[in-house]
């Protein structure tokens, strides 16, 4: 599962690691955690084109399903 964040929103690593050294680490630790952190979001995120790709696959079932139980609506109706 894909994580949504507004591209504009940002993860302050300058914070992150002032936080991090504040708390007993090393800042060389801390600069580590950061890098890794923000490799896990960035592989994590979905892009708005992530998101437009999904609502086209949604509407496309949707769309095919609306379909489809309407034949199914017809063809009972006439066996009946």
């Amino acid at each position: 599962m894909r994580l949504l964040l507004d591209t504009h929103a940002a993860f302050d690593t300058h914070r992150f690691v002032k936080h991090m050294t504040e708390s007993g680490f090393t800042e060389q630790q801390a600069e580590a955690l950061a890098e890794e952190q923000m490799a896990l979001l960035n592989g994590n995120l979905a892009t708005k084109a992530d998101i437009e790709a999904v609502k086209a696959d949604l509407l496309k079932w949707t769309l095919g399903a609306l379909i489809a139980q309407g034949g199914l609506v017809v063809t009972l109706v006439k066996l009946l």
